[in-house]
């Protein structure tokens, strides 16, 4: 940008996550306060110029001129197309001449700077929404365990039975989303069993801070193969002290997939598993049995797995990744909640003093 010459011209391609990481606000307000933005270019999963590839590209029209409050938002809706090409030529080069309007396979919105950043530049324009709140309001999220080694921590039930590993050092636990029953967005004690049969890791290794010579012998005869095979020298575990005292996570009453495509939704934990960091862990607010069944119903809504976009980082194929602190400002809809039970007589069915529970590490 520096190295244009005035009126000078960039047409930049760059991945989603330069306007949806953390760093994003500052960069694009530096950008937009300097140069001006003239169009953002985005493509819709099925029109991805980078097919095969986990990755949403947007395209960035900026110019060396004094900023300005506005600019053109367009969504290519059809793979190999010639329309961005004459779309870009009618608007930004004068005297080139295309007959007609916008044409066809682009979606064109005029935007304010000031909207497109605050709802990000890869998504869609605002649109008066109905009125909402955040998911922290009911549910706080939690990163799924982080083992540094799953390989060993992670195992099958026939593995741990034959190390001899007694139960107490083991954890029920979920480490892929392709392990969940995708047809009811369940993890279940019969799902488990399934797992199980397969060959698939069920539960957790999970030893606390004592001494290794405090264990019984089957565990640290693991340990010392554990050290015997370089783990406590691993990034992540290097930080533990001890190197093999796991993390601990309350088992979360609904887990949410770290990164998931299109159809990515909550899942109900109904076997109280511990996910691994291929999920987070949400918390319901109140430890009761029907706000649970409430929360489930307003999780489960479509117009709440909507919503998901608004909030996380876009991958290709229509794949979203969503971090804790982003879905806890999941903006839920007053009719979600209304239809759910969570809202009585117009007021939301919660008070702060009831919803802080302590975070269940």
């Amino acid at each position: 940008l520096q190295m244009l010459a005035p009126e000078g011209r960039l047409a930049f391609i760059m991945p989603a996550d330069t306007v949806e990481g953390k760093f994003a606000p500052i960069l694009w307000k530096w950008i937009s306060s300097h140069y001006c933005l003239d169009a953002v270019v985005t493509f819709s999963p099925e029109a991805s110029p980078f097919p095969g590839v986990d990755t949403n590209a947007i395209i960035f029209l900026i110019r060396n001129a004094p900023p300005v409050d506005r600019f053109h938002w367009v969504r290519v809706t059809r793979a190999d197309t010639s329309s961005l090409k004459e779309w870009i030529c009618k608007s930004f080069w004068p005297g080139f001449s295309v007959s007609g309007g916008i044409p066809p396979d682009i979606d064109e919105f005029e935007r304010t700077i000031e909207e497109g950043l605050r709802t990000g530049l890869s998504r869609q324009p605002e649109t008066q929404d109905s009125p909402s709140v955040p998911l922290s309001r009911f549910a706080y999220v939690v990163r799924g365990i982080a083992t540094g080694a799953n390989e060993f921590f992670f195992l099958t039930r026939e593995k741990a039975r034959s190390l001899g590993i007694p139960t107490e050092f083991l954890i029920p636990a979920i480490g892929r989303t392709r392990d969940v029953d995708s047809e009811i967005g369940e993890i279940t004690l019969e799902r488990l069993e399934q797992l199980d049969a397969q060959g698939r890791p069920t539960v957790l290794f999970s030893a606390d801070a004592r001494g290794i010579e405090e264990f019984p012998q089957s565990v640290q005869d693991y340990l010392k193969e554990g050290d015997t095979l370089g783990l406590p020298t691993r990034p992540l575990i290097a930080s533990r002290r001890p190197w093999y005292k796991m993390e601990r996570r309350v088992p979360p009453p609904f887990l949410f997939a770290y990164l998931g495509r299109r159809n990515a939704r909550f899942i109900r934990n109904t076997a109280s598993v511990v996910p691994l960091t291929g999920f987070l862990c949400v918390y319901a607010r109140r430890d009761d049995t029907v706000f649970k069944e409430k929360l489930w119903r307003v999780l489960s809504h479509p117009l709440t797995v909507a919503n998901l976009a608004k909030v996380g980082k876009s991958y290709g194929h229509g794949a979203i990744k969503v971090e804790p602190r982003a879905l806890e400002s999941l903006p839920i809809p007053l009719e979600v909640l209304d239809e759910s039970g969570l809202v009585v007589n117009g007021h939301n069915d919660r008070t702060d003093s009831d919803l802080s529970l302590p975070l269940p590490l």
